[in-house]
């Protein structure tokens, strides 16, 4: 995955902006008193959406798809959702994932909560099927950096990639 020449770089603002977007999307829609949160990716935005729509019944989701964080692997449920979750009407719960990729996340986390509405933030054109709301597509092979995954670290200019940030002097402030 990451041998992609497509990457899609997201910075926290930019995260945060979008992830509001998407609270603002769902709120058009409404009815939900509970979230689940598919982790990892879905955590940071899950709590975004629900401190945006008032919800605080939260619970998680424990679901591994990416070995060595760049091998898809087998689907691994790690935690099941509780009762708080089930014993509700799944047209009630709203489940927030940060990406949907190939979908086969979303399929095994739909199989548990059928009408439940499923949101991301990013989508690729593969899962979108699995997604009732979204806020910005990338295409199926580009790389989604999150601020999560990153550090601050010098950047190649795009017509230099072989450049170094030797010779740079810093200034004092």
């Amino acid at each position: 995955m990451y041998g992609s020449d497509k990457i899609f770089p997201v910075s926290w603002d930019i995260f945060h902006r979008d992830a509001r977007a998407l609270a603002w999307r769902l709120a058009s829609i409404g009815g939900f008193s509970a979230i689940v949160a598919v982790t990892r990716g879905g955590l940071v935005p899950a709590a975004i959406v629900a401190r945006e729509l008032g919800i605080r019944v939260i619970e998680t989701i424990c679901v591994a798809s990416y070995h060595e964080e760049t091998e898809r692997g087998e689907i691994q449920v790690l935690k099941p959702l509780t009762d708080t979750i089930l014993a509700r009407p799944s047209s009630e719960v709203l489940i927030i994932d940060d990406l949907v990729d190939t979908g086969a996340t979303a399929k095994a986390v739909r199989d548990t909560l059928a009408n439940a509405h499923f949101a991301t933030v990013y989508a690729k054109p593969q899962g979108l099927p699995m997604v009732d709301t979204f806020v910005t597509e990338v295409s199926q092979d580009t790389w989604i950096f999150f601020p999560w995954d990153t550090g601050l670290s010098f950047q190649a200019p795009i017509g230099a990639p072989n450049a170094k940030p030797e010779g740079r002097r810093r200034r004092r402030i």
